[in-house]
């Protein structure tokens, strides 16, 4: 399809639909994994153990992911990562058994990221480089609402089924993203198809298995610069954001809130979060990517260092919707990043490195907080993350190409720091 004639509305159905569908599956079950956990016997730390098996899944798939999405495509690893989670609510909601549900939450980390990344490769190949960012940003939202509705989706299943009502829930919509998924194009057989002036047939699978794919090795050998540069200031941007979850919550209670006002606060931080995913996108396709990336870190890191200045509801308030509207401003930024400098072939290797590279920012981020809130104050903890914000600002700037992206954003992106 030609640049000019690319409309989103076209393939909003196959690329947004299933990530809609799996966002609601995911969100159905954040509230209630600590308390299922603690009904089967755990202890309060080993239910904290267990929520971040999600985690521990996801980092442990996303170089084998690589594997899945070349081998497979895009489509049917998003159907099987799909199929894969669903497996995973149904245990958790028929066995009873602690290990079995520890099993399931680590089973929801692994397919989070086989359809994280096939996701991401699917709309990298699929919209043209002057509409990547909104894409890509809009596809960020979507995933955002659809958390976002899960757990409504899920008390409602809670009131008549108990607490399994969440998981059949997640197991439902789970299968219905793997279902839309099976309407995905595939982008693979299409472009060796183009590349041979043939028809989409049964010899071009063949053609397109003929094309040489570089190893995980290899592409993190000749992007060694791209992944100690920018790669750290995705890390960084990971880390901050994976903190600003618990940090509301935790200050909300540390100055006397009770649990309804800092739910609402939460809530609100959230909203504005998820209502400018769609200008955040324009803007980086109309100024470059660096006039998102740095704000964005600048707005969080000044809204986490306001917030233990905070000492009462409206404090909070206005230093959670300055969060929200510094990650908001930034939805999309990490996996436009990762597909501006992927190369073709050789994506998936790239984007499951540069995956993983925000998966240890989100386990190292509430970990500093936890260290230092340990060692110092709970104040000190959420200062220290405004210091990584404060310095994932500085990578950002310094290494994020200026200006619009061009061909040698992706082609060559080893060669040239910004600035």
């Amino acid at each position: 399809m030609p640049a000019d004639d690319f409309s989103l509305r076209r393939i909003a159905v196959p690329a947004y639909g299933p990530t809609l569908l799996y966002g609601l599956a995911t969100g159905a079950i954040l509230p209630v994994v600590a308390l299922s956990a603690r009904d089967l016997g755990a202890t309060v730390a080993l239910a904290a153990l267990v929520i971040t098996l999600t985690g521990v899944g996801s980092l442990l798939t996303n170089v084998p992911a690589t594997v899945v999405t070349t081998r497979f495509g895009e489509r049917w690893a998003l159907a099987a990562a799909a199929a894969w989670c669903a497996l995973a609510m149904i245990l958790a909601a028929s066995v009873p058994v602690l290990w079995v549900f520890a099993l399931a939450v680590f089973m929801t980390g692994m397919a989070g990221s086989v359809f994280g990344l096939a996701r991401q490769s699917y709309l990298t190949e699929a919209v043209p480089l002057h509409f990547r960012a909104r894409a890509l940003s809009t596809l960020g939202g979507v995933n955002r609402i659809g958390v976002f509705i899960g757990p409504f989706a899920g008390a409602g299943a809670i009131h008549f089924l108990g607490t399994a009502g969440a998981y059949w829930v997640g197991a439902a919509a789970a299968v219905g993203a793997g279902l839309l998924s099976l309407t995905v194009p595939d982008l693979s057989v299409r472009a060796a198809a183009k590349r041979n002036g043939t028809r989409p047939g049964p010899g071009t699978a063949a053609a397109a298995a003929a094309v040489p794919t570089p190893t995980v090795r290899a592409i993190l050998r000749s992007h060694a610069r791209v992944f100690r540069t920018i790669g750290i200031g995705i890390l960084l941007i990971a880390a901050v954001r994976a903190t600003r979850q618990a940090v509301i919550p935790l200050w909300g209670q540390h100055i006397g809130l009770d649990p309804t006002q800092t739910a609402l606060i939460y809530g609100l931080s959230g909203a504005i979060d998820m209502l400018i995913f769609y200008p955040a996108g324009k803007a980086m396709d109309t100024w470059g990517r660096r006039s998102v990336a740095v704000p964005c870190m600048l707005v969080m890191g000044v809204g986490l260092g306001l917030l233990p200045l905070a000492t009462d509801a409206t404090g909070l308030l206005l230093a959670a919707l300055l969060i929200g509207f510094g990650n908001g401003i930034g939805s999309g930024i990490v996996m436009t990043l990762g597909a501006d400098f992927s190369p073709s072939p050789g994506r998936p290797q790239f984007l499951g490195i540069w995956r993983l590279l925000a998966d240890l920012g989100n386990m190292g981020g509430p970990g500093i907080l936890a260290g230092v809130t340990a060692l110092v104050s709970l104040s000190a903890g959420i200062a220290a993350t405004a210091l990584l914000g404060l310095a994932g600002a500085v990578v950002l700037w310094c290494w994020v190409p200026k200006g619009k992206p061009g061909r040698s954003a992706s082609a060559a992106p080893d060669r040239r720091p910004a600035g």
